[in-house]
């Protein structure tokens, strides 16, 4: 193990920023700390807060940190931001998030930015997760970036998701054609004082009762999600959501278990198609700087070969690449 691995064990925050910071950018011998920290892993109980942009995701996340935090319990968060389409950085970042906590020393506030990655997430949300998790943090929040109907990846890392909506944006109906309300552990209709509330909250209801839950293969259904009414703004139903949430958290161990084994499949096949992809990207190289695989993408295009066989060979290439 390496002296910096040791140090993010021994919970020094600078180590674990490089560390997290490094992993972002790729910087040679960063995954190779985060391996040697994985074994110590698995400890903390990670939420994932996702919903379309303008619902209060940050509010919610700011009042459950004070929540947890009036415990006792240091807390982390992992804020995926939209990227700048000039830095590649987080374009809203730390210091505009959760000002209240930026020093409290039991909080530690990380903005990633997407870096055109679908899903809600940035590639580099689970080392982040992970970086924390071995620091020391028992709660870590992972609110995702807000692009909609796409945010469905935090469930390969969260151990409860919760899905937040508003009244008056439709997010209800957008939510069932997403798979959101699949994966929601917790539903909350924030912002609760606005017009439209109660009506928001009975069509999420009646939705929760006509729609069915899918199973995973050989188990039960699941049930319904608990619906919270809140007003992060004021931290109304903010106690209720926390209930809701340490619920979630007390599920049986064999529970626990089973998600956390889907997780890990599910998180091992994404990697391997990022590193496909980022190896036949190299191969097709660019405009100005081709790669060997060129003349393949160039048949392409002139229709002399189908995409579906080009991108069967360009893939059995960069597995052999590897």
């Amino acid at each position: 193990m390496s002296a910096r691995s040791d140090a993010v064990l021994a919970g020094d925050l600078r180590a674990a920023a490089r560390l997290m910071r490094d992993l972002d950018d790729g910087v040679a011998g960063a995954r190779e700390d985060l391996a040697a920290l994985y074994p110590k892993t698995g400890g903390a109980f990670v939420v994932g807060v996702t919903g379309a942009p303008g619902v209060g995701k940050s509010t919610l996340v700011d009042q459950l940190v004070a929540v947890y935090r009036a415990t006792g319990a240091k807390v982390g968060v992992v804020a995926v931001d939209p990227s700048s389409p000039f830095s590649g950085g987080a374009l809203l970042g730390d210091r505009v998030r959760m000002q209240r906590h930026a020093v409290d020393d039991g909080v530690f506030i990380r903005s990633l930015a997407t870096r055109g990655q679908l899903g809600g997430l940035s590639r580099s949300t689970a080392g982040a997760v992970a970086v924390l998790d071995a620091a020391g943090y028992p709660v870590i929040f992972v609110e995702t970036v807000g692009v909609g109907q796409a945010e469905i990846d935090v469930a390969r890392m969260a151990d409860a998701v919760v899905v937040v909506t508003a009244p008056g944006l439709g997010d209800g109906v957008q939510a069932l054609k997403a798979g959101l309300l699949e994966i929601a552990d917790v539903l909350v209709v924030n912002k609760a004082d606005r017009d439209g509330a109660d009506l928001a909250l009975r069509d999420l209801t009646t939705m929760l009762q006509i729609a069915a839950r899918p199973a995973w293969p050989g188990e039960a259904a699941r049930p319904a999600p608990p619906v919270v009414r809140a007003v992060a703004s004021t931290g109304e139903g903010t106690p209720e959501l926390v209930r809701a949430l340490e619920a979630a958290r007390a599920r049986p161990a064999a529970d626990r278990a089973r998600r956390r084994r889907r997780q890990a499949a599910a998180q091992v096949l994404a990697i391997v198609s990022e590193v496909t992809q980022d190896t036949a990207a190299r191969a097709i190289g660019g405009d100005e700087n081709p790669g060997p695989f060129a003349p393949t993408i160039d048949a392409v295009a002139a229709r002399a070969l189908d995409p579906w066989s080009a991108a069967e060979r360009l893939a059995t290439a960069a597995t052999e690449r590897r």
